[in-house]
């Protein structure tokens, strides 16, 4: 049994949605972040990438710059450029990208269910990273951004969210950067917010697909402010944490290629001779050549385009870590030939995003940054599933989102 619940959200009056909303804190550094905040005093950068507005090459893990961001968070509530609903609500988030639509939930997710595993992980967190998020949410006493959640197939909450994205949109706008359009709704209707409780009561679990990092530090915040209140009672709004749920046939997982800087000391010939111990190797040429099918990867090298095809035997299909291409990839190209052993930490790899496409990966080889890329076919969201709900964790660089989340749309404070 899933725990959800509708909460207050804080959020920009339509007039001020555009200039207020950003993309997530992670897909950016900090110097695009004061680019694209250039001249608009109400970015959500202000609050998320607040290192902006100090000089450049502030720490932005200094405790002054974390302050920063709750004042900001206080200001632009002050000013009115977030406004809190009066009333728990639910909310639609849909996005568009290509031409195709998916519909998420925005809900407030029970911090127990993460800690006892029914909202699922694929992926391993580094402390860092959670520590960071972590004084982010302490400081504002907020989710600022949502997570990204997966949830198994449900008619009965399509059917809802079909009877309101047949309504006017609260929000509704195609944002210039990438050209997506994102698009709002409220669910205000208590007899739908009741009955959306209680169809994702009777879900056996939700799955992270997009920010393992932040829903970490979300849920932690939360069990450390219910240990510190001596009246605890469970139902405080720090037991809750704010995601966008999905359903999960509406998702695609894009593919996340690697790129790497030599050939630990082999030429070009005896790289590919050694691929062809485990691989069956094809010539393609100087087109791009994108793989299309599972097992199969597509090698950039020298100019030149190349097909590998594992062959049977290097994999286990009955294993679901052992079947996935970056297993594969990792354990016979990486470590075997190439001598990478971690890819959290090796700085010889690299990694790229599908969306940014496979022109990319030709680029950083042919301007001489990188000496090979490998482009893989992407993770399916049943394989995704299958990891998660088996307890599995996935190699690092698995799986890529799109469209992601644009932040500032809703926020959820904690108290």
């Amino acid at each position: 049994m899933m725990k959800i619940k509708p909460f207050k959200g804080v959020r920009p009056p339509k007039e001020y949605v555009e200039q207020v909303q950003s993309r997530p804190y992670d897909v950016l550094n900090s110097a695009e972040a004061r680019a694209e905040a250039e001249g608009n005093e109400k970015s959500l950068y202000h609050i998320i990438k607040p290192e902006i507005d100090f000089p450049e090459g502030t720490d932005e893990h200094d405790p002054k710059v974390y302050e920063k961001a709750a004042q900001n968070f206080q200001m632009f509530q002050d000013k009115g450029w977030l406004v809190q609903d009066g009333k728990e609500r639910y909310y639609i988030y849909a996005q568009t990208m290509n031409g195709k639509t998916q519909y998420g939930l925005v809900v407030c997710a029970y911090v127990d269910d993460y800690m006892t595993g029914k909202i699922k992980k694929h992926e391993l967190t580094r402390r860092d990273k959670e520590e960071d998020r972590m004084k982010h949410v302490r400081v504002n006493n907020a989710n600022i951004e949502p997570v990204f959640f997966a949830y198994p197939d449900n008619k009965d909450v399509d059917a809802i969210v079909a009877k309101y994205t047949k309504g006017t949109p609260e929000y509704d706008y195609t944002a210039e950067l990438d050209g997506f359009r994102h698009t709002f709704w409220i669910i205000d209707d208590d007899a739908d917010i009741q009955r959306i409780t209680e169809l994702f009561a009777a879900m056996p679990a939700m799955y992270i697909a997009d920010g393992h990092h932040r829903s970490a530090a979300a849920a932690l915040v939360g069990a450390e402010k219910a240990k510190q209140n001596p009246n605890h009672r469970g139902d405080e709004e720090y037991n809750f944490f704010m995601a966008v749920c999905f359903p999960a046939n509406q998702l695609t997982i894009i593919d996340y290629n690697r790129v790497v800087k030599d050939l630990n000391g082999l030429s070009d010939e005896e790289f590919l001779k050694k691929l062809s111990d485990d691989f069956i190797v094809e010539k393609k040429g100087t087109e791009i050549f994108k793989p299309s099918r599972l097992h199969e990867f597509s090698l950039y090298l020298g100019g030149n385009w190349y097909s590998l095809v594992a062959k049977p035997g290097t994999y286990n299909d009955n294993d679901p870590i052992g079947v996935l291409d970056v297993t594969i990839s990792s354990n016979l190209i990486l470590d075997k030939i190439l001598g990478i052993k971690d890819l959290r930490s090796d700085k010889r790899i690299d990694f790229v995003g599908g969306i940014r496409g496979l022109g990319e990966l030709k680029k950083r080889v042919d301007s001489g940054e990188m000496k090979v890329a490998l482009a893989l076919y992407p993770v399916s969201m049943k394989q995704l599933i299958d990891i998660a709900d088996t307890g599995n964790i996935m190699p690092p660089k698995t799986t890529w989102f799109e469209p992601k989340l644009r932040s500032g749309l809703v926020i959820h404070k904690l108290s």
